[in-house]
Formats: C-alpha cells, structure tokens, sequence
C-alpha cells in the first residue's frame, strides 16, 4: 500500500510496527541490511516499523520465515486485515462515533453529501469506492449501518441535519441511486426525532461554504464539536471553539428553508431526476 504521511493509530497496526522493530534489532540487522534479505526496499521497512504503511501477507510470511516465530507475523497480519477499514478513518473520527452513540442531540450540516447518519448503503457505496480499496467498502458500509442504529433505539438522539441544495443536487452513482437516497431523507424526516433543512442555491453566500458541521449535546455534560480537514478528524471540546461552532450552525440554520418547504424541494429535486 501506498505509505501515508503521519503513523496509523490502529493499535494492531502499532503492534505489528513494534514486533518488526524488535526482531529485526534483536537480530542485529540495519533496516538496509534486513531489506536486503527480504528482498524489499528499506523505505518499506522504515513505514512499517513507523506505522506509516500496512503489510502485506506475503510480508508477514517472508518475516515469519526470516525469523522462525511460527507465524506471529502471519496472525498480527490477520489481526490488521480484519480490522483494515477502521484504519483507514480519519484520525479523530472512531473517538467521535463513540461519543455519538451517548449523544441527546445531534446537530449536523452538509455541504457536499449527505450525513453518514442517513445515507443509504447504495449511496455509501458510491462514495466509499471512490476513497477506499473495494475488498474493505463491505466492512465500511456495514459499520455505517450500525451507526445509524442509534436513530431507531429506545429513546433515539434528537437529530436536525441541514444540508446545503447542492449536497442533494450532487449526482452519486446515478439517478437511480439518488432518487434512493432523496426518498430516503424523506421516509426520515417523517420520525419525529428527525428534523431535515435545506439550504437553497439562491441563498448566495453563507458560513456553511466554510465546510460540514457537527455538533454533539449530552445530559448533563458539555457538548463537542467535530470537523474534519485535510484528512485528519478534530473533536472539540473547548467551550470557547464549540460555542463558535455552535455559532456557526446557527447561522447556516438561519438561511435554510423551513421543513414543509425543505420536503417540497427534496421531493421537486427528485422529480427532475
């Protein structure tokens, strides 16, 4: 794989980082020389003793081998496989699902694409393979749909998603798939924990082309704030940051069309398609 810039936080791959380092170290070897036996780059060996790069199988076997652990390298590479997709999140955004399953209200604003809390999986796909290998969509999508469990429990989190037109307007996957998802915010907008806005084209200029939102409320506890830039998810919790992004939702609210007409333009954008 291609090595990233900043280490995973995967503990399994950190655990498969640290084990390499430790063998090749005890055995005496520099990473030039260790490479050179393996028959792989030393830029390879440095991602991965950093944790900037995932190993192979073909890695963990020739590793296996190299040093005869009986297949330690093989069962943390099985280790990282299955927990693969969790890797490729954005640093930040696990700590953020957890905290939004404990969440009273949830406040969030989409400027390109719809909420992952109300996607559907045909949807989710489409986005998925344009960012992620194919043989771990199955396992993003599916962690996806059980986050969105959360709207359906015993005592759901109130939810008021406002989206930008052109996040319904985007074309993912094609008009069948669209008109899937549009009818989709419609069937959710009928629940009563669920509230959906629409920010019009027409509104011009606005705080919501700064970028998504997202904002968490417990009981009894101060809320988050959680955005995302250059690739690396951010929970804020200090009041003074939060307020602001609660300043900031505020203002995008405040250009959005009232409900019966946000449906209205849902429904008209589907029509078109």
């Amino acid at each position: 794989m291609v090595a990233q810039r900043d280490p995973y936080e995967s503990p399994t791959i950190r655990a498969f980082a640290a084990e390499l380092e430790a063998w090749r170290s005890e055995a005496g070897l520099s990473k030039v020389e260790f490479a050179e036996t393996l028959g792989y780059t030393p830029q390879l060996i440095s991602q991965l003793e950093a944790a900037k790069n995932i190993p192979s199988k073909k890695f963990a076997e020739d590793t296996d081998t190299f040093f005869k652990t009986k297949g330690v390298f093989v069962r943390l590479w099985k280790l990282v496989n299955d927990t693969r997709h969790l890797a490729a999140l954005p640093p930040g955004f696990p700590e953020f699902v957890e905290r939004e399953t404990k969440a009273d209200a949830i406040r969030v604003f989409g400027l390109l694409l719809v909420t992952g809390l109300l996607q559907t999986e045909e949807y989710a796909r489409e986005i998925l393979l344009t960012v992620q290998q194919p043989d771990v969509v199955d396992r993003f999508i599916a962690s996806r749909m059980e986050r969105q469990a959360i709207l359906a429990r015993d005592k759901p989190p109130r939810l008021w998603a406002t989206f930008d037109e052109r996040a319904l307007r985007c074309m993912v996957g094609g008009p069948e798939i669209m008109r899937g998802q549009l009818e989709h915010l419609l069937e959710a907008s009928k629940r009563p924990n669920i509230m959906i806005e629409v920010v019009p084209i027409s509104a011009g200029a606005y705080a919501g082309l700064e970028g998504d939102v997202t904002l968490l409320s417990f009981d009894g506890r101060p809320d988050i704030a959680y955005t995302e830039a250059a690739g690396r998810g951010q929970v804020v919790e200090d009041p003074s940051g939060v307020t602001d992004f609660h300043v900031r939702y505020d203002l995008i609210r405040g250009h959005a069309l009232p409900v019966a007409e946000s449906r209205t333009l849902i429904e008209s954008i589907m029509e078109s398609l």
